[in-house]
């Protein structure tokens, strides 16, 4: 999840236009269209409102199928805008499988303690404007995994974020809802693939950054 600063002043949910069909006012997004992306998850961060996303069934599977996939290092994983786990979750599930997992970090400017609570692990409340500025300096992971965030990201400010994270990990994995981000090899990634299962769009890259 994002900082107020770095999200649309509307949801994005007019991006087709009139032809999409209206939102369930229960819906994240219906709520996101009512109350705006950046004080839905104000509202969040305070204590205000409860935040689960619905979609966590759909996410373990499209993790299972990324990770037998393009089998990416798993030693050292952070799950970025990690809201409350349902990424992190997802990844534990896997050692059921006999895949190894090493140690996994959360980071989320809103859900970090709701995060820890959820998963028994530590979680940082970078920003993806502090990843921009470079918070991420001197660490390396094996593995960055992005979970329904990053199309909410400006599009001015993606390029930046991209560039960062590819200098502080090897690989990324973006599960997203829709088409965006699309991420660009000058930014310091290769696409190596995508698939969409259950409608979640997953794409996995390395990094080209020496």
């Amino acid at each position: 999840m994002l900082q107020p600063s770095e999200l649309p002043s509307q949801a994005r949910s007019r991006e087709n236009g009139a032809c999409m069909k209206p939102s369930s006012p229960k819906s994240i997004r219906g709520q996101y269209e009512a109350r705006g992306v950046a004080p839905f998850y104000q509202a969040v961060r305070e204590g205000r409102r409860a935040y689960r996303n619905p979609h966590e069934p759909q996410i373990h599977r499209a993790l299972r199928m990324a990770v037998e996939r393009w089998q990416p290092d798993l030693s050292r994983v952070l799950d970025l805008a990690a809201g409350t786990g349902e990424a992190t979750r997802g990844i534990l599930l896997l050692r059921e499988s006999g895949h190894k997992i090493g140690v996994i970090e959360g980071a989320d400017p809103y859900t970090a303690a709701a995060y820890t609570r959820r998963t028994e692990r530590p979680a940082e409340t970078w920003s993806f404007e502090q990843i921009a500025a470079g918070v991420l300096a001197g660490r390396k992971y094996s593995l960055i995994v992005c979970s329904y965030a990053l199309h909410l990201l400006e599009g001015s400010r993606l390029p930046v974020v991209a560039q960062q994270l590819a200098v502080a990990s090897s690989a990324l994995l973006v599960l997203t809802p829709n088409r965006r981000p699309e991420i660009k090899a000058e930014w310091g990634w290769e696409e190596c693939g995508r698939f969409a299962v259950d409608a979640v769009k997953t794409r996995f890259y390395r990094s080209i950054v020496e």
